[in-house]
């Protein structure tokens, strides 16, 4: 099993919503790194569900992937956010998974306490200049983060 830290703005979905749905399509990654970290996730990975762009950012909880990669219809969709003109039917350059709710913290653990963390100081999120809105996480950052839940 791999690990992996994806962000999300709450006002899309949160860590809540996605319990409310039990599962749905992770969509509208639109950089081709975080795009390829999607095309190596495997059914059963889990991963740190961040909430960012918001009051309190950081980690809410945990999900799991349940479908692996396939085309991200979004780019298709003339009225998405996330269309893309260059996108086709035979030749979609994006990415979606389906993720399922796994659990939810107790506390949000904030970006400035992670900082904090010298096991998390490889952490790409907690790195200058990390904008990625998927990434891998180590199994020793993966159990670092557990045990501050």
């Amino acid at each position: 099993m791999a690990y992996w830290l994806m962000k999300s703005e709450p006002d899309e979905l949160s860590i809540s919503g996605l319990k409310k749905l039990g599962q749905t399509r992770w969509d509208g990654v639109r950089n081709y790194q975080a795009r390829n970290f999607l095309r190596a996730m495997a059914v059963g990975d889990q991963f740190f569900f961040y909430h960012s762009s918001c009051p309190e950012p950081g980690i809410a909880g945990i999900g799991e992937i349940v479908k692996a990669a396939y085309p991200d219809p979004t780019a298709l969709d003339h009225k998405s956010p996330y269309y893309d003109a260059k996108a086709t039917e035979e030749k979609n350059p994006w990415t979606a998974v389906d993720v399922a709710f796994f659990e939810t913290f107790p506390n949000v653990l904030g970006l400035g306490f992670l900082k904090q963390q010298a096991a998390l100081e490889q952490l790409p999120l907690v790195q200058k200049g990390s904008r990625l809105s998927v990434m891998p996480v180590t199994d020793e950052q993966w159990a670092a983060v557990l045990d501050l839940r």
